[in-house]
């Protein structure tokens, strides 16, 4: 007999919550102070300043986190999504700030992309029919395979490290993997879902003698702090910057649309147009906070999803769990610094698996879609290239205009348009319309669909994606 309540709205037991929710704080905390420390650092910020910076983030994370899990009125997706900022806004973020500005034109054009974001919302619920399995799946093996970089850094002792690649980082980083591993194949029940958490807190644990980490400068921070509207002035609004920042709200609504659907295919939920618009709207939410409350742009993480997927835990409220223990971050910067003890190379080690999770998802999601007698194969195949060049050649675009960089130094928003680019060009257009063949098994939860990637007419996507 079906059981009345969706996983996704089911609450675990309180340990349950706060050990799951935990490991979702763990899995992304190092992305999510990542914004302010490079956009502070890159205005020469005194350390008193980066500190706020990071404080308010967490607040503002913790905080769009509960709102986009929990929902209010049609503000949340009400999916296990964690929120943090958007690396997309970082150079436009970085040349405002130094030579457009400051922190104030930066914050009036945050509040500006974020009142955009919930307008445009609507638009973008519409709009999703251009995404139909063959598109969602390229995305999300996008999105996987952009985020392993990041983990490949983590594992070496972090970008720009003295012993980045030592053998002892990336040896740290293997035994926490194989951890993980060991735990999710051999634990049982509870245990083996809190893989990636028992990996992390055994490798901390190792690191400690063996000097990675060091817990000292935990007292010279304070038990409490709390984020005021406009720590650093009343926001200014530049029209350039103000440009430039909108180039970056359709960048994060398009990566958000495809975490979104992701989460959905994961979960067993369907992310309809509805839905979509309710999440691109708490994004937009939160954005402008974020300029109210000294923070940045605010979007889908994407290394929690592949934990959604790895854990097979689709509850939303041990998300809202996790975004509950980043507002106490928040306004506890003691255990703000205890948690960012935590070494690189541990958290890459877990995030090998969590982002290789992801790839296999979009994977998984590409398998029911028909690459027979159609053209799928080269949307597929472009789309994915298109992504990966500026993962895999980083300044290939420094040339270009920043509006450009904007929106293509993204793999995940560069692929996505390639995607939908080439599905409309191949599968909708006169000439390539004709081509499809008969319709196939696939998509979100059974859900029949077109060799081109679209749904039949009438069929509704509903049914449950595990890993």
């Amino acid at each position: 007999m079906k059981s009345a309540r969706h996983p996704v709205d089911e609450v675990p037991p309180p340990g349950q919550l706060a050990a799951f929710g935990l490991q979702h704080v763990l899995a992304m905390y190092a992305g999510a102070v990542a914004v302010p420390l490079i956009v502070g650092g890159a205005m020469k910020l005194p350390p008193a300043d980066l500190a706020y910076l990071i404080n308010a983030d967490l607040l503002l994370c913790g905080i769009a986190t509960v709102l986009q899990c929990v929902g209010l009125w049609r503000f949340g997706v009400r999916l296990p999504i964690m929120q943090g900022c958007t690396f997309a806004a970082v150079t436009p973020m970085v040349l405002i700030g130094t030579e457009g500005g400051g922190l104030p034109a930066i914050y009036g054009s945050v509040i500006v992309a974020g009142v955009a974001m919930i307008l445009l919302a609507p638009v973008f619920g519409r709009l999703l029919r251009f995404f139909p399995p063959l598109v969602t799946g390229t995305v999300i093996l996008v999105i996987g395979l952009s985020l392993l970089p990041v983990a490949g850094n983590w594992a070496a002792g972090g970008q720009g490290s003295a012993d980045f690649g030592a053998p002892k980082n990336l040896g740290l980083a293997a035994g926490v993997l194989v951890t993980v591993l060991a735990v999710q194949r051999f634990a049982p029940g509870f245990l083996g879902r809190i893989a990636v958490l028992v990996g992390i807190v055994a490798g901390t644990a190792a690191a400690v003698p063996l000097g990675f980490t060091d817990f000292s400068g935990i007292g010279d921070t304070d038990w409490l702090g709390v984020s005021t509207p406009f720590h650093f002035g009343a926001p200014t609004f530049e029209a350039a910057a103000i440009a430039s920042m909108l180039v970056v709200a359709v960048v994060t609504m398009t990566e958000t649309t495809g975490d979104f659907i992701a989460v959905g295919e994961m979960t067993g939920r369907e992310v309809d147009a509805r839905r979509l618009a309710d999440g691109l709207r708490a994004d937009g939410a939160a954005t402008l906070l974020g300029g109210v409350f000294n923070t940045f742009p605010y979007t889908a993480f994407a290394q929690n999803v592949g934990l959604v997927g790895m854990t097979r835990v689709r509850s939303r409220w041990v998300v809202a769990t996790a975004g509950g223990i980043l507002v106490l971050l928040g306004l506890a910067p003691k255990l703000g610094a205890l948690v960012a003890a935590v070494p690189a190379p541990v958290l890459g080690g877990a995030g090998l698996v969590m982002f290789g999770t992801v790839a296999a998802s979009g994977l998984r999601t590409l398998a029911g879609v028909d690459f027979r007698d159609n053209h799928n194969l080269t949307v597929v195949a472009v789309s994915v290239a298109v992504g990966l060049l500026p993962v895999g050649v980083p300044g290939v675009y420094q040339e270009f205009p920043h509006w450009f960089q904007t929106v293509m130094n993204s793999g995940i928003s560069a692929g996505c348009l390639t995607a939908i680019a080439l599905n409309l060009l191949f599968n909708h257009l006169p000439a390539g319309a004709g081509r499809a063949s008969a319709p196939v098994v696939g998509g979100v939860g059974g859900a029949q669909v077109l060799a081109g990637g679209g749904e039949q007419d009438g069929v509704e996507q509903s049914g449950e994606q595990r890993l």
